[in-house]
């Protein structure tokens, strides 16, 4: 599997959303820049914002013996 390319960038947040995110991000058993990741993603996600993911040749061939 491809290793997807990640890119930084510096994120101003007040304090009291830091924590919130923080303590969510420990509930959770995450990062607080995995909590990060998972909210943006899934923002996008639920805006229907995020790039379709392309159908590998092996989907498609799977797809089609069920179709059958």
């Amino acid at each position: 599997m491809a290793k997807k390319a990640t890119k930084s960038f510096i994120l101003r947040v007040d304090s009291d959303t830091m924590d919130a995110i923080e303590k969510w991000a420990a509930d959770e058993f995450r990062s607080t820049n995995g909590q990060l990741q998972w909210i943006i993603t899934e923002a996008l996600r639920k805006a229907r914002r995020l790039p379709k993911k392309k159908r590998t040749t092996e989907n498609t061939a799977d797809d089609d013996e069920r179709n059958e």
